[in-house]
């Protein structure tokens, strides 16, 4: 059994403590340990974090396997401090069958970088006119539990509500991406001052707000379980604080790219900043940090979209929508939320691991740092400053709006109940 002593790491942030790994679970946490043949790892200063977990990634495989493949995408996730990801459904084909589910589970499992969740779309071929196989995902090898047809709406509010009480069953979750699809036919960007300054079609932040106006209503009535995708506006933070003092059971996540971009990037011209949803004012930044902060939004999660050089290296218009972000993650909630004094480190380990596993019942994550629990653990230097670089990056797609930007912290070491995945910063 192979013995990995942590020493000296500053467990969530709290005082320095030794870790003793023994096979695939935390053998013993305390001052002054020690075990013949362990493997050593000096952590004095860094910050350990149970393995993150995010609830929004896209893997791209099957069918774009150009921009990202299970294996590229999980290396990026380890290289980011992920033990644990859920792969959106809008693949080709798309994930709405036990099978596809089962290929994208046993993908994960087979390279090993860290667990692959399948999330099972909602409706069939995400064309929002007919309930998926919620069920059969379910029961499935992959055992789906978070269903979603992310990068679309599921608009209708009779199929939304069917969904939502299909899932009740199983204490399965619906995962709305929130857009009114009316109110952003042809919209570039957020609707406001600068959309109007660039010329650029607007997308009103009350296409995503009246979205989850509705879902709300809808999980109350049904008593289900709905989660809200990349919630972006102050007026969405508004609604879901409104629906939890109700005791509606929402839970809702922020991109860490609207924890820190706005729209005046746009100005720029320069696709990189082009996502759905949109950059949104200074306003919104602040209010979705306080909302992040207060437990409003539950959880950052990624959105990670990656996309071949082509689909950004052209005019706006013709631009893919999105950002990757496995790699960054970690930095910017420090840059936002721990340096800024809203979060300290055991905050972010709540709304980066504990949370996420929560919402979307991953098993042996989001664990505590504590004896008897599996090693799912990730070390960050959070003294590092650095440069991001895309060329170093371990995700087969390039589409980062931080190059060349500074940004605080490195993950140095991420283990997978154990086994280590990232040592000194290089995959293993």
């Amino acid at each position: 059994m192979s013995k990995i002593l942590i020493r000296g790491a500053k467990v969530l942030g709290g005082e320095p403590q030794d870790v003793l790994i023994e096979g695939s679970q935390i053998a013993s946490v305390g001052v002054g340990l020690s075990a013949d043949g362990a493997e050593v790892v000096e952590a004095a200063g860094k910050v350990l974090l149970p393995g993150l977990v995010d609830l929004h990634t896209h893997l791209r495989e099957p069918g774009r396997e150009d921009s990202e493949t299970v294996l590229t995408g999980t290396r990026a996730a380890a290289s980011g401090g992920y033990t644990a990801v859920f792969a959106m459904a809008n693949t080709f084909p798309v994930a709405d069958t036990a099978g596809v589910v089962e290929q994208v589970y046993r993908l994960g499992q087979e390279h090993g970088y860290c667990d692959v969740q399948p999330i099972g779309a909602v409706t069939v071929g995400l064309e929002g006119k007919k309930l998926a196989e919620l069920g059969a995902m379910h029961e499935s090898a992959a055992g789906v539990t978070v269903f979603s047809d992310d990068g679309k709406c599921v608009d209708d509010a009779v199929i939304m509500r069917r969904a939502l009480e299909y899932v009740k069953a199983f204490g399965g979750v619906v995962a709305q991406h929130a857009q009114e699809p009316r109110l952003t036919e042809g919209a570039q960007m957020n609707e406001g001052v600068v959309s109007a300054e660039l010329g650029l079609g607007g997308w009103p932040a009350v296409a995503e707000e009246s979205i989850i106006a509705r879902d709300v209503l809808l999980a109350e009535h049904v008593g289900s379980r709905v989660h809200i995708c990349h919630l972006s506006t102050a007026g969405s933070v508004e609604i879901v604080r409104w629906a939890k003092s109700r005791g509606i059971d929402v839970t809702a996540e922020v991109t860490p790219h609207h924890l820190l971009l706005t729209d005046e990037l746009v100005r720029s011209y320069n696709p990189v900043y082009k996502v759905n949803p949109p950059l949104r004012t200074e306003r919104d930044v602040l209010a979705l940090r306080a909302a992040l902060a207060d437990g409003t939004i539950d959880i950052v999660a990624t959105d990670h979209a990656p996309h071949p050089h082509e689909d950004k290296d052209c005019e706006w218009a013709a631009a893919a929508m999105g950002m990757v972000g496995l790699e960054t993650a970690l930095s910017v909630v420090q840059e936002t939320m721990v340096e800024t004094g809203l979060l300290d480190w055991a905050g972010v380990a709540e709304r980066m691991s504990f949370k996420p596993a929560e919402i979307g019942r991953a098993k042996g994550h989001g664990r505590p740092v504590s004896a008897g629990e599996p090693a799912n653990l990730t070390l960050v230097d959070t003294a590092y400053r650095g440069s991001v670089d895309p060329a170093g990056f371990a995700s087969r797609s390039r589409n980062t709006p931080y190059e060349g930007r500074e940004l605080p912290g490195r993950v140095t070491h991420t283990w997978l109940r154990g086994k280590a995945t990232l040592v000194d910063g290089k995959l293993t």
